[in-house]
């Protein structure tokens, strides 16, 4: 009896090792086609200067589009932001407090615009560049971060590098 009751414990500890297996082999199959997701920055606007805080906010906008099959969320956009090749600070686009099943849903082959609000402070760069970036006078904008990308099995942080 003794030996009998070892080999059913031994045959469930088997049966659940296996099954967390294939669990976690299912949940890396979306691995690849997340990934695959991509980033532009297609806009920089300015939106207010405020004198009495000196600073200026920026209304950014990010092009993120699903080439793959499977559906995906995109809870954070962590970014720095570039003006003529100078760095003007960092900026998050961000609805990690948003229940997943509230946030933006990227079906395949869809590209959406996401739109941040990206605070510059006149203390965080030279008087010059704060100047040019309030009177619209930088020419080319440029963004680099990570991207994190989620599906419902699988959370991926991919790194980025985009500009007009």
């Amino acid at each position: 009896m003794a030996l009998q009751s070892k080999m059913t414990v031994y045959a469930a500890l088997i049966g659940v090792f296996a099954m967390m297996g294939g669990i976690f082999y299912y949940g890396n199959l979306d691995t690849v086609q997340i990934e695959q997701v991509e980033i532009k920055l297609i806009n920089v606007e300015l939106r207010n200067v405020s004198i009495i805080d000196n600073q200026a906010e920026f209304d950014i906008t990010f092009l993120v589009k699903n080439p793959s099959d499977k559906t995906f969320i995109v809870p954070l956009i962590g970014y720095q932001l570039y003006g003529d090749g100078i760095l003007l600070g960092s900026g998050k686009y961000s609805t990690e407090d948003i229940a997943m099943p509230g946030r933006v849903t990227l079906l395949p082959g869809v590209e959406l615009p996401l739109k941040n609000t990206f605070v510059l402070e006149k203390t965080e760069v030279n008087s010059e560049i704060y100047q040019d970036a309030i009177e619209n006078r930088i020419t080319s904008f440029s963004a680099e971060g990570s991207i994190t990308t989620q599906s419902a099995w699988m959370t991926i942080e991919k790194e980025f590098k985009t500009g007009f």
